[in-house]
């Protein structure tokens, strides 16, 4: 190689090289702002019955089987569950494709009844844009956000939708190709620059997507848009319009929020964000006040009730929501990890974000307490063998325990199942891809609060009579936690169940009766189910061809029974010339009232909240 060339190359090399160490920890802050947590809502993971205890070499870090107390604990299940593996699935790739918006509102032809006490808007957030010019997001969640308002008032139905005007969607757009990196796909460099200009561009700060597809949510009764990162979005429910981009670290310390916050009675908000500093990361716990000072306020007010060390700070734990109770929050750090390391080099790389993360199985899953009055993360020590989990369904308190219900996986590795590749197939290559992955069971964990030094190992220090859960203190002092499950046998044969809600405003961090779920026989909800919780029976809504969304319960006023009210889910089809439609259910009895059919076509969208006129 000439000298001259040489000479070229290594200045190339040094400026790279300089660049990447100056600016490490601005990729550590700026790409932790933009891990987009919010799109694992759709994975429907395994049922796992065994009842074996798991405990954590102190040496290794790794799992094994406990032997020590082998004869306190309840032995395997020597039933083997067979897992409903269906052939012939439909194929769903029009329901994962670019729709146009519905920016004035269109009348739905009703069918049925649709209740005149119902008045309000149903808005729903999911993507629905999955291209600029030739460029081509890889994964469902890099989607751009597309906002839905069903308007319901006196039993007419109107429909609307509008793209969030955020600065990725804007910036894609006037460039006409993917300029801001998401989740599973890494923007790529300019073409119109030199070819030292684009390898150069490898260092260059990462723009943070700001495409809020995952959720709508509350603070100080305004109404924003969010998936995980640091961004959110104000946006007028009536008209859909995008208002203020609010940015969460200019209010507390932390690199992002959930998509999935708790709320109280009076208003007062809880949710949780990761910092990332010079000493590694934090798993935070935020409270949010419930009014504003003034009418221009956003999170004024917002701070930080405590922070919790992960078990490996270069390598903190993912999670997409977490529990609340009347007196405590619960969260739960499972094994899958945020490889720091990967997820700050991922531009230089060439990678995409999700590629720095993992399923690592050789770790136990751990609870955190914490009072959310006082801040105090409580002593004790509760494990679990490893799952993943998503979306709690609740959390209550009874006789000096924490019963935390929630939807569970035994296995994580399902993200990379929903790059849209996937989720476009047909025939063969998607049944394969079906039965790939793993589904989500509804079960339930009993966390006793008071443990101490006298506690006796070995005893099941569950007091309920209600629950087979059970929790065993271990020599070491930690508590060993094996489920209950929350559905009878043969469940599989649904799917299991994802997307989970409940009567939240009268019963979250209560005890309960009733959830709400959609089954999972195919990459997305294809049933509704209604599932007691005393006695496991469900009932099922379905119909061959159609998709229903996550489930949102709407109380009747003044209603006295848990489940007075109804159900609405807006349900899809990618058969052709089929409108979707506003589904209405009756609650208790899980029988279809009316629904409200919109002749536009939708994606299938992630979450949503009703809200009162």
């Amino acid at each position: 190689m000439p000298s001259s060339e040489r000479n070229m190359f290594s200045k190339i090399l040094l400026s790279a090289i300089s660049l990447l160490l100056a600016n490490v920890r601005y990729f550590l802050c700026s790409l932790m702002q933009f891990i987009p947590a919010r799109k694992w809502v759709a994975d429907p993971p395994i049922m796992g019955n065994q009842q074996t205890r798991w405990n954590k070499d102190a040496s290794t870090g790794t799992s094994h089987q406990t032997q020590g107390l082998k004869n306190f604990l309840p032995s395997p299940s020597k039933e083997q569950i067979t897992f409903h593996s269906p052939k012939g699935l439909q194929c769903i790739s029009p329901l994962i494709q670019t729709v146009e918006e519905t920016p004035e509102p269109i009348p739905a032809k009703i069918k049925g009844h649709i209740p005149k006490w119902i008045n309000g808007s149903l808005l729903r957030n999911g993507p629905g844009k999955f291209e600029f010019g030739e460029d081509k997001f890889n994964h469902w969640f890099d989607g751009m956000a597309l906002l839905h308002q069903f308007q319901l008032e006196n039993g007419t139905v109107t429909y609307r939708s509008k793209f969030l005007q955020s600065s990725s969607y804007l910036t894609n757009s006037q460039h006409n190709r993917i300029v801001v990196s998401e989740f599973g796909t890494l923007a790529m460099p300019d073409p119109c620059k030199s070819v030292f200009g684009r390898f150069m561009s490898r260092f260059e700060m990462p723009q943070p997507s700001d495409n809020a597809s995952v959720n709508y949510v509350v603070y100080k009764g305004d109404y924003y848009v969010s998936n995980e990162n640091i961004f959110m979005y104000k946006v007028d429910p009536e008209t859909l319009e995008t208002k203020e981009k609010v940015d969460w670290s200019k209010f507390v310390a932390v690199n992002g929020a959930t998509a999935h916050p708790h709320y109280e009675s009076d208003g007062t908000t809880y949710n949780m964000g990761n910092s990332y500093g010079k000493h590694g990361s934090r798993y935070n716990i935020i409270q949010v006040p419930p009014q504003k000072s003034k009418c221009s306020d956003t999170l004024e007010g917002a701070k930080v009730l405590c922070s919790i060390a992960p078990m490996d700070k270069m390598r903190p734990s993912y999670y997409h929501s977490f529990g609340m109770s009347e007196n405590y929050i619960i969260f739960i750090e499972q094994p899958i990890k945020l490889n720091i390391l990967q997820i700050i080099t991922s531009k230089l790389r060439g990678k995409a974000i999700s590629d720095g993360i993992s399923w690592e199985p050789q770790y136990d899953t751990c609870f955190h307490v914490v009072n959310k009055h006082t801040g105090e993360v409580l002593p004790g020590q509760w494990y679990s063998k490893p799952f993943a989990t998503f979306h709690q369904i609740n959390a209550f308190e009874d006789n000096g325990c924490v019963v935390l219900d929630l939807c569970c996986q035994d296995d994580g590795t399902t993200l990379a199942t929903y790059k849209l590749q996937n989720l476009r197939k047909s025939g063969e290559g998607l049944d394969q891809i079906y039965n790939s992955i793993s589904r989500a069971f509804p079960r339930r964990f009993v966390l006793p609060l008071n443990v101490n030094s006298d506690t006796p190992v070995g005893k099941n220090l569950n007091p309920l009579p209600y629950t087979l859960a059970r929790a065993v203190k271990d020599a070491d002092g930690k508590v060993w936690c094996t489920h209950e499950n929350l559905h009878p046998e043969g469940f599989e044969k649904v799917g299991g169940l994802e997307f989970p809600q409940i009567n939240y405003s009268r019963y979250n961090g209560r005890r309960y009766r009733y959830f709400y779920g959609c089954g999972f026989r195919h990459l997305v909800g294809d049933s509704l189910i209604k599932v007691d919780v005393e006695t496991k029976n469900f009932k099922i809504w379905q119909e061959d061809g159609s998709y229903p969304s996550e489930p949102v319960f709407v109380p009747v006023p003044n209603a006295t029974a848990e489940d007075s009210g109804v159900i609405l889910s807006v349900v899809v089809s990618p058969t052709e010339n089929q409108s979707a439609f506003l589904l209405v259910l009756d609650a208790e009895t899980f029988r279809e009232l009316g629904r409200a059919e919109i002749a536009v076509q939708m994606p299938y969208g992630f979450h949503g909240i009703f809200t009162s006129h």
